[in-house]
């Protein structure tokens, strides 16, 4: 399959993000591939709108990005987050002089590896894969951070 990158009319994004670890009680991984940057993978992202809780954020990323509608029990919110500096070819999403980025982790398990429907628009292929594999996957530090820690947050 060919990625198509959608071009839709937007305004600025908020330097403000959810970072969403969705995954299986075996610790499978689903990771989407973006359609602006091809062969790279990654988890759910997606910025704040407005003045929405980031728990709201991550739930509607969630079903947004993948079609898998999730509740607010079923959420984990880590409580941790990474300032990053945005990548160049992503900086005109937000408003002249923001750089930097602020991301929230969140995951949600899943009972198994689940059927997906991406938005065409941002992405354009899925897997799910072990964590460990995913980890090396992922074109993003933080994301792939984030996964690396999965296993013993999902133990807690």
């Amino acid at each position: 399959m060919v990625c198509r990158l959608y071009n839709a009319a937007m305004t600025y994004k908020q330097p403000i993000s959810v970072l969403v670890i969705i995954h299986t009680p075996s610790l499978k991984v689903l990771l989407i591939e973006r359609t602006d940057f091809p062969e790279a993978w990654q988890s759910v992202t997606g910025s704040r709108e407005g003045e929405e809780q980031l728990i709201d954020t991550a739930i509607r990323e969630v079903a947004e990005e993948t079609g898998i509608v999730v509740t607010r029990e079923s959420m984990r919110d880590w409580q941790l987050s990474t300032d990053f500096e945005i990548f160049d070819i992503w900086r005109h999403r937000y408003a002249p002089g923001v750089t930097t980025n602020t991301e929230h982790v969140f995951s949600v398990q899943v009972v198994e590896e689940v059927d997906v429907v991406l938005s065409e628009r941002e992405h354009c292929r899925h897997r799910w894969v072990e964590w460990a594999v995913a980890a090396e996957m992922v074109f993003s530090p933080s994301n792939a951070e984030a996964i690396r820690m999965l296993p013993e947050r999902v133990a807690h």
